[in-house]
């Protein structure tokens, strides 16, 4: 994920990857229970348009809830625009941090999700439990 990082963004990504380390603990706190939204300062640079507009959108949904594809279309402005909030969850540069897993289809099933929909049920569970 780092060489990723370096090619999208800058090689200085490799260098410093002890920059990563508050995200890195924020996260095992997220998987341990103890965290339920994230702190790190996040860069959408690498959406744009309706992508990064429903990236922010992602945030909003909060710890243990979940949100439509069509309810997040619509709170990002564009209500047609369904297939193309599943777009931006399958390229979402951040997830986990940013909750692609929050969203489901409007009849309540489960979705497709870009890490697989074991981590998906995964994830959705784990905040459940909460």
């Amino acid at each position: 994920m780092l060489e990723q990082l370096a090619a999208r963004v800058s090689p200085r990504a490799l260098r410093a990857p002890a920059r990563l380390d508050p995200v890195a603990r924020e996260i095992e706190e997220y998987f341990a229970g103890r965290r339920s939204q994230f702190d790190v300062a996040l860069d959408f640079r690498l959406s744009q348009g309706f992508r990064r507009n429903v990236l922010g959108r992602l945030c909003e949904i909060g710890y243990g809830q979940t949100a439509s594809y069509a309810a997040v279309a619509a709170a990002a402005g564009n209500p047609k625009a369904v297939r193309a909030v599943g777009s931006a969850c399958a390229t979402n540069p951040l997830p986990i941090v940013v909750p692609c897993h929050r969203v489901v289809r409007s009849d309540g099933s489960i979705g497709q999700y870009a890490g697989g929909l074991e981590a998906k049920r995964t994830l959705l569970a784990l905040e459940a439990a909460a």
